[in-house]
């Protein structure tokens, strides 16, 4: 440790990359975990990443990246597309962030590559601790400080093994001399000595004894041998599920494993426990894990009767095994699972599943046997065929153990006649299944509880026995567009919680009982041809997710008496049979509602919105409305406001008073904004008017509205974290900016810090025509000294922008360490287009100027804050068929440090803002 405390030196501020290498199961990963959890407190974030190795050849290398983006930057769900992509975001993200990452077990410089590149991906403090078997990995990516590490010496041996058998007791008996033999067979490995410890805890003398003599008959035997006593003394079941995580389920989710290990009977919940006792295996971020050498002693123990014959192994696993057995029939009754994944499109024998009459896991894809599939073992408990090339389930197949089907892209055309008897059929997957026309009867399914039929786009009609199914938690019919009707008996579906019919084209009606699936939260009819939504939806209390996105009906039949009537009334507005609602009042549990694109007319929103108390994002982009009921206001929990190309809508009201963003892109309509918003209460706040050329036409004989806007919200601010940030047309910085200069830079004088408040700054913003800028956005950089302060704010623009355009904002006192100020001397702004910078774009002026009030802010009491700055990124505008607004996230300068919002809780400014005045 005192070795790698001398590399590692965690208070300096330069960037190291550490390497720790040795053979495997000498103690790399513990030595890794010691570090981490003894350092990451020093950090502003860190990360872990285990299995680099194993990770990186079964699921790729992206996986690995969105594990260290989601750990370091504390964001779920993030999506990379590609290896390339994912590299650029790494660096970008994480170079203003001091962080510990750890990478265990690599051993191709690819995955460092890929992973860590460069010093310069990361903030001036990061450490980059790197485990590897192979030294050359290490030096061929430049790593200098590296640390071999050595095994146990006989004290440490001997104190691990009592810490394992004794709980750090030394044993009083015969066990002392047994121990000292125990800890010599080991010869410092700690993996042995901690497997046998576990294994050797609890048992008397005797047993001691009996499991050393194994030892004895074989003193020189290796490591995978003593490992093997530890599994020779597993409980039959926990034996079984021991060899399935060795071949199937290593790096794989805890919780779903558990769930096909409970299919097949081995009580999991005990099991896993029992591996972990005896140290057999670990779970790491939920993921279950063992050593490469445990991994490779459960491959032995499958192989070793008949090394040369996978036919007659209890499990295969990889490909050219599976290949063997299937293309020469070989497989036989010994065969429990197959779980695989085929590289290409395979043919294999179709009778040679006909053998293997007790496989109970199959997961296979890419194979299409030849001939036809006579025979499915009974027994199975998972099937998984993606891609399956048959029209049908084999008659003769009745698989009454069967706990979840997956059949996704396959070439179904129905899946059995008449009523099969799985009872314990929990899961059923039949998505993008193109030849698919009718699901069959659900009778003899009780107990499913998901369903996914999206992309089936044949389906004409999901069988009536569906609504029986009370056990039914998701129901995916998305994108099913030749689905003309619903079950009515829906109202039976009582444990509901997930209904998609989004992209349902011919869909006109809901049930007009939908009301009665009171556990119901999210419903997305988006894309459909429903024109009115049933009173009863009201009933929802539950229901948190709302969508109709894109509904906008079927044009209405034109009868020969609307023909003669449209000759009489010839400005008869056929958009009139645009979508009805009911009242709202009663979806007390709403948090999102998606009415966008909906072709919504004045009047078309119900006036008691106000009454969804609960909501928290709501979206009326692309509608035809020119006002909107002043019951908004009354939405007191309203963060996201989406009202983007609502090219009639001529005024917003007033705001709720916690709204973190407003979104009114290409409302080419829009003239004025209510004067009586009140946005105190909001922490933050971000305002897009992009292309909103009415709302600034009479900004010259006014006061700039950016301006006027901001004013009003430092009136009432908000804490020493807040932000405020707007977007809107504009060609000039507001004359009260001190220092301002032509392009993109700006010197200042550093600010004097009695009353000082914080910093206004703003930038017109020149973008090109006709580009697609899925994420684009602006950074500023503050100079002071040799130090130096660097934010972003994305650019929430959707379409091409007409003109120039204002970015305004504030930026809080408490953002920065405000002891550097006396150096202050430049700042500069930059675009920049998915990490690289944007050459298309421009910076034509910019500004910033500090501000200050007249009394003492007594906010600070000594302490000094460096938040995080907010940016309001449009990351992600799908999830689950529902759009998923803006997601909000926070991204730090490399001058802040980590932050909670409660921090800043009761420390609210309390000030005269004379100063503001004369802005």
């Amino acid at each position: 440790m005192e070795k790698m405390n001398g590399y590692l030196e965690a208070g300096l501020d330069d960037v190291r990359f550490i390497g720790i290498f040795e053979m495997g199961g000498i103690g790399k990963t513990t030595l890794a975990k010691v570090l981490y959890n003894t350092l990451k407190d020093q950090f502003e974030a860190s990360s872990f990443l285990a299995n680099v190795k194993e990770v990186s050849v079964t699921r790729g290398l992206v996986p690995l990246q969105e594990q260290l983006l989601s750990e370091v930057l504390m964001e779920r769900d993030l999506i990379i597309w590609d290896v390339h992509k994912g590299i650029n975001l790494i660096r970008w993200r994480l170079c203003r962030k001091r962080v510990l990452v750890i990478l265990d077990d690599v051993d191709q410089l690819e995955q460092l590559q890929a992973l860590v590149g460069n010093h310069d991906w990361f903030g001036f403090g990061s450490r980059i601790i790197i485990t590897s078997r192979d030294e050359h990995v290490l030096k061929s990516h430049g790593v200098t400080n590296t640390y071999k590490v050595r095994g146990l010496d006989y004290v440490e041996a001997l104190q691990l093994f009592h810490l394992k058998v004794s709980k750090g007791k030394q044993p009083t008996d015969y066990r002392v001399e047994l121990s000292k033999y125990v800890v010599n067979y080991a010869g410092g490995l700690p993996l042995a000595i901690e497997v046998l410890g576990s294994f050797l805890c609890g048992r008397s003398v005797e047993e001691w004894k009996s499991a050393l003599n194994r030892l004895q008959e074989a003193p020189n035997e290796k490591v995978l041998k003593v490992l093997r006593i530890s599994y020779d003394g597993l409980d039959r079941r926990d034996k079984e599920i021991f060899l399935d995580i060795a071949c199937f389920f290593k790096g794989k989710d805890e919780d779903r494993v558990r769930k096909k290990l409970d299919s097949c009977g081995f009580n999991s919940d005990i099991g896993i426990r029992e591996l972990l006792d005896k140290s057999l295996i670990t779970i790491v971020n939920n993921k279950l894990w063992m050593h490469d050498l445990l991994q490779e002693m459960g491959w032995e123990i499958v192989r070793e009767h008949h090394s040369d014959k996978p036919g007659k192994w209890s499990r295969l696993w990889l490909y050219k095994d599976v290949y063997h057995v299937l293309s020469k029939n070989m497989g036989t009754d010994a065969v429990e699972a197959i779980i695989v994944d085929v590289p290409e499109m395979t043919q294999l024998e179709a009778k040679s599943f006909s053998t293997m009459s007790n496989l109970r896991l199959l997961e296979i894809n890419n194979v299409y046997p030849s001939g036809n599939l006579e025979y499915l073992s009974n027994n199975l408990r998972y099937l998984k065929w993606h891609g399956y090339p048959f029209n049908s389930l084999p008659v003769s197949f009745r698989p009454e153990k069967l706990f979840k089907l997956n059949l996704c892209s396959s070439r179904i055309k129905y899946l059995w006649k008449g009523i099969k008897p799985l009872k314990e059929l929990k899961s059923m997957n039949l998505s993008h299944s193109c030849n698919l026309i009718r699901t069959p009867d659900f009778t003899g399914v009780p107990n499913l509880e998901r369903l996914n039929l999206e992309g089936c786009t044949r389906l004409l009609e999901v069988h009536q026995s569906v609504g029986t199914l009370k056990r039914l938690i998701l129901l995916n019919l998305k994108d099913c567009r030749n689905l003309v009707s619903f079950p009515k008996n829906v109202c039976l579906m009582k444990s509901l919680k997930i209904l998609c019919l989004c992209g349902c084209l011919k869909l006109e009606k809901l049930p007009q009982d939908l009301g009665e699936v009171e556990c119901l939260e999210e419903l997305d009819v988006g894309g459909t041809a429903i024109r009115q939504i049933p009173p009863s939806i009201v009933q929802l209390v539950n229901l948190k997710i709302f969508s109709l996105h894109g509904c906008k009906g079927q044009p209405p039949k034109i009868l020969s008496s609307d023909f003669f009537l449209s000759l009489l009334l010839p400005n008869k507005n056929s958009d009139s049979m645009c979508l009805s609602f009911p009242r709202f009042t009663g979806l007390s549990s709403l948090q999102t509602l998606d009415l966008s694109d909906c072709n919504l007319l004045e009047g078309a929103i119900p006036f008691d919105i106000g009454s969804l108390f609960s909501l928290e994002a709501i979206d009326l982009s692309g509608n035809n409305f020119v006002s909107l009921p002043s019951s908004i206001n009354q939405l007191l929990k309203l963060k996201i406001f989406c009202l983007e190309r609502c090219r009639n809508l001529k005024s917003l009201p007033e705001l709720p008073p916690e709204i973190v963003f407003v979104g009114a892109e290409d409302c080419t309509s829009l003239e004025t904004i209510s004067p009586s918003a009140k946005l105190s209460r909001s922490p933050n706040i971000a305002l897009n008017f992009l292309n909103c050329f009415k709302l600034v036409e009479d900004q010259v004989s006014k006061d700039n509205l950016a301006v006027t806007l901001m004013k009003q919200w430092l009136l009432e601010v908000p804490n020493c974290s807040s932000q405020f940030h707007i977007f809107l047309p504009g060609n000039e910085i507001p004359r009260w900016f001190r220092f301002r200069n032509i392009g993109g830079s700006v010197t200042m004088r550093a600010p004097r810090l009695d009353n000082f408040i914080g910093f206004a700054v703003c930038a017109v913003l020149s973008l090109p025509r006709c580009m697609d800028r899925f994420y684009s956005e602006i950074r500023c950089k503050l100079l002071w000294g040799e130090d130096d302060y660097k934010f972003s704010v994305a650019i929430p623009s959707f379409t091409t922008l007409e003109s120039d355009h204002l970015w305004l904002a504030y930026l809080p006192r408490g953002t920065f360490k405000t002891h550097c100020f006396r150096g202050l001397t430049k700042a500069s702004f930059n675009i920049f287009y998915m990490g690289e910078e944007f050459r298309n774009a421009s910076v034509k002026m910019c500004g910033v100027v500090p501000l200050y009030t007249e009394v003492e802010d007594t906010v600070y009491k000594g302490q000094q804050l460096w938040p995080p700055i907010w940016n309001p990124g449009p990351s992600g505008l799908r999830r689950r068929g529902i759009r998923n607004f803006y997601t909000l996230s926070w991204l730090e300068g490399n001058a802040a440090r980590s932050f909670q919002p409660s921090a800043c809780r009761g420390c609210m400014l309390k000030f005269w803002p004379s100063k503001i005045h004369d802005i």
